[in-house]
């Protein structure tokens, strides 16, 4: 019994590692929401550190929420800003919900998750430090419900 457990535990750390082995994310990193609170000066910063500035990368918003959410949507602000780069600012909207108010997002238990491309084939001028930052931009503050953003970006596959 205890030889079957130590083979599905090596098993299943063979899994993760072989998985992360194959990440190639420059960055993917969520940041917390203190209570699930998410008020508008709180705003998480992240740092992209790319140093091969000759591949275009994808970029994504992660975001995960209570089902306690109270809207099918959320606005953000991503503010950008790096070497060679004029600062940059877009509003983004997920979408959370079905119309019929189903979650779009994967369930993990009470939590839902998203990961929306919000830039493609994009080409950093030079190579350095990259900040993200990004602001909740509903009506409501503090928003509610609201666990962790967060920001991934991976270069794109050259068949793509």
């Amino acid at each position: 019994m205890r030889l079957g457990h130590t083979v599905l535990q090596l098993s299943l750390s063979l899994v993760v590692l072989a998985a992360s082995c194959t990440d190639t994310a420059v960055l993917d990193k969520n940041m917390a929401i203190a209570d699930n609170t998410w008020y508008y000066d709180n705003q998480p910063e992240l740092i992209a550190h790319i140093t091969d500035n000759t591949r275009p990368y994808n970029i994504y918003l992660n975001l995960r929420h209570t089902p306690d959410y109270r809207y099918s949507n959320i606005f953000v602000l991503i503010h950008r800003s790096g070497p060679a780069m004029a600062d940059t600012t877009a509003r983004i909207e997920l979408p959370l919900a079905e119309p019929d108010g189903r979650w779009l997002g994967r369930s993990t238990g009470s939590m839902y998750a998203y990961q929306q491309l919000i830039d493609e084939n994009v080409r950093f001028p030079d190579t350095g430090q990259y900040y993200f930052i990004i602001e909740q931009n509903m009506r409501e503050n503090p928003l509610r419900e609201i666990t962790d953003v967060g920001i991934r970006i991976e270069p794109m596959m050259p068949n793509e």
